[in-house]
């Protein structure tokens, strides 16, 4: 084929800078690639999914984008780790981009990080991007820094614009459009109470008040996770905030647990094999697997995964948990019930959940069908040792996580809930918390469901608190006699009672422990040998359960 010669009159450069900055003004994606020349010369561009996918969020940002329900897009929560190119994407490109390439130079910028040179880093990297050579051969006709507010933590441009750098917790006289607050926390500021406290009063209290229009203006938080009860732990589950921001979280490694998580403008993490990296073209195993190595499993939890645990993982190691692989339940001796009620009416949308587990003990040793026997008839003491006793010396129980649930149900809904699963389940034995709601709870179900053979019983965890409770049963989980099945809802479980005391949640905490603790006084956890020896002590209280094997 012969070369192509073009028109004299046409100008090929300019053909191409032309091309090229109609793509920067379309996409934000395609400005960094073609940007990033600028702010990291002597680094190449390495290309990834994440990178568009926040950036399809932020455009939303940009173009004003209403929701179904009719609230402007502008509350924005991004989730990844560390080295992810976060705040080059939201820090620098993103207002550079704004500014030139969208022609909205009059937009408002104030930037926080939990150190202000933090926050000067970036303001200097933008500042250095949207005067350079090539950026004002596209935009210098709409974006020009003024000679008199031009300095490292505050510049300006001839439309008013301007980008603030702070420190956050600081309180600035400035009001933005963009309040761009990236990484509000330091790892050793997010393990102080009183640090992450002050933190978390500015970020609650100060910031909404720096916006320009409280209604349209846009707030956007970029961090990766350091704390239950850092910045994002309020955006995710406080009152006034919870299902405000669109949430963006990436783990380093994938979960599947988390297949189907959209945000709001319907974007999922593409990944779909468990362990699968985000980032593989610059985090690949080998250097996940030593980061991982050296940070240990709190911080990878929280920087890598973004579910932070606490540290030393609570009174329950979460590796305490045994899986159960089996796609069935096994045989059970007893199921029992446990309900923590907090029902609510309609109205009262943020009330507090109603939480109910199922377990079910299972050993194959007769003397625990004995125990059962006497819980549920009132046999004699001196029946189960003499019928029973001695029978499988070596047996040793087990108790499986069959059902949890927590919700916020009214009262009718929460009793059909309840009876639906007790009679799926087969419970025995139905454990509801002595308090005002659970009164209302039993009676509603002994009047409705008296033909059923559920045993309905109040618990009163008299003057031990949660912590007490949950301490009393702890020896269970580390001897490996607590099963739960690979199910997200187990996984609940599992994550609420390893982070407690210092969880964010912990509505189903008190159902595990009120369960276990009845199963265990009624001698049902208790390896047979130790079960034996304990009652032939006991004979003189023939005709009643034996006591409590252990005291809190």
């Amino acid at each position: 084929m012969g070369k192509i010669d073009l028109p004299r009159d046409i100008d090929a450069k300019a053909t191409l800078r032309a091309i090229e900055k109609r793509r920067c003004e379309l996409s934000l994606s395609e400005f960094i690639k073609r940007a990033w020349h600028v702010v990291e010369p002597g680094q190449p561009f390495v290309d990834n999914w994440h990178i568009d996918m926040i950036c399809a969020h932020l455009e939303a940002i940009t173009d004003d984008h209403v929701l179904e329900d009719g609230t402007c897009y502008n509350r924005l929560l991004v989730n990844v780790p560390p080295g992810t190119m976060k705040s080059m994407i939201v820090n620098i490109f993103w207002p550079s981009w704004e500014w030139g390439p969208r022609n909205k130079p009059h937009l408002r910028y104030i930037c926080a990080a939990h150190q202000q040179g933090l926050a000067i880093r970036d303001s200097t990297k933008m500042r250095r991007l949207v005067t350079s050579d090539w950026y004002q051969g596209h935009w210098g006709d709409r974006v020009q820094l003024t000679g008199d507010q031009n300095a490292k933590t505050k510049f300006e441009n001839t439309a008013t614009g301007f980008r603030e750098a702070v420190a956050a917790g600081s309180i600035t006289g400035s009001r933005g459009d963009r309040v761009i607050i990236d990484d509000p926390h330091s790892v050793e500021g997010a393990n102080s109470d009183a640090m992450r406290a002050s933190t978390l009063e500015w970020f609650t209290e100060a910031v909404p008040t720096r916006l320009n229009n409280p209604k349209n203006s846009a707030i956007v938080v970029i961090m990766q996770r350091l704390h239950e009860q850092d910045v994002s732990g309020v955006i995710l589950e406080s009152k006034g905030f919870k299902g405000v921001y669109d949430v963006i979280c990436l783990p380093m490694r994938y979960e599947t647990w988390r297949d189907g998580m959209a945000t709001k403008l319907g974007y999922v993490d593409p990944r779909e094999e468990e362990g699968e990296l985000l980032f593989p073209q610059r985090f690949p195993l080998e250097v996940v697997e030593r980061d991982e190595a050296a940070m240990g499993p709190y911080a990878v939890a929280g920087q890598f995964q973004q579910t932070p645990t606490p540290r030393g993982g609570g009174v329950i190691k979460d590796q305490w948990w045994q899986l159960w692989e089996n796609s069935h339940f096994p045989d059970c001796d007893y199921v029992i019930a446990s309900i923590d009620t907090a029902y609510s009416s309609k109205a009262e949308e943020r009330g507090d959940f109603s939480a109910m587990t199922i377990w079910g003990v299972f050993s194959g040793d007769p003397a625990a069908q004995a125990t059962v026997d006497v819980d549920r008839y009132g046999k004699k003491i001196e029946h189960y040792v003499n019928s029973y006793f001695p029978s499988s010396l070596g047996a040793v129980p087990r108790v499986i996580l069959m059902r949890a649930w927590a919700e916020r149900l009214e009262l009718h809904e929460l009793v059909q809930k309840i009876a639906k699963d007790c009679r799926f389940l087969k419970v025995d034995k139905l454990l509801i918390e002595n308090k005002a709601a659970g009164h209302s709870v039993a009676q509603e179900i002994r009047r409705l469901f008296s033909h059923e053979p559920w045993a309905v019983q109040m618990y009163d965890p008299k003057s031990i608190d949660k912590l007490g409770r949950l301490y009393s049963v702890q020896h269970l989980f580390a001897e490996g006699m607590i099963y739960a099945p690979g199910t997200q809802w187990a996984e609940q479980v599992i994550r609420q009672v390893s982070t407690f005391p210092r969880g964010k949640h912990d509505d189903l905490v008190d159902t595990v422990s009120m369960a276990l603790r009845h199963l265990r006084d009624l001698g049902l956890l208790t390896r047979s040998p130790e079960r034996l020896a304990e009652i032939n002590e006991s004979k003189a209280h023939y005709g009643k359960p034996p006591p409590p094997l252990y005291d809190v």
